[in-house]
């Protein structure tokens, strides 16, 4: 079955190992073939935008997943994911889960699982944010004018 995208005017998107942009207007593309990689902009990952360490994993998914050989990234992966799971024990599910589906040769679900963990980690961040800004109100309204 054949996979229907409609690019925005100037997104690009990565087919196998090629980077195709689109020109100033809409266009639909059908692709037909088996085991290709596609990857739409908003869902690509540079490793200059790849600033966290859950972002990080995601980046090291994305290489697995459009490589001819995703073993070259395993090394990588799986050292950061060692890190992420010292630091937060309690992601260890969306890890399994990646894990999972990297083992089994699913790399597209593997990034699918990979994007839970950005989102896992932004709401463990937004809450330290959240939780730091009330113990700094907190400590300016006790502190003497």
């Amino acid at each position: 079955m054949a996979l229907k995208v409609e690019l925005k005017p100037h997104e690009r998107i990565i087919i196998g190992a090629c980077v195709i942009t689109n020109t100033d207007q809409r266009a639909r593309l059908l692709i037909d073939g088996d085991n290709i990689p596609i990857l739409r902009e908003k869902d690509i990952l540079t490793p200059a935008t790849a600033d966290t360490p859950a972002k990080l994993v995601y980046l090291a998914v994305q290489l697995m997943y459009i490589s001819p050989d995703p073993q070259a990234n395993h090394g990588t992966y799986f050292s950061l994911i060692r890190d992420i799971v010292t630091a937060v024990p309690s992601a260890w599910p969306i890890i399994e889960g990646i894990n999972n589906h990297i083992l089994s040769g699913e790399m597209y679900r593997a990034l699918k699982e990979a994007r839970k963990l950005v989102a896992y980690e932004k709401n463990l961040l937004d809450l330290n944010r959240a939780a730091h800004s009330e113990r700094e109100a907190n400590a300016e309204a006790l502190r003497p004018t």
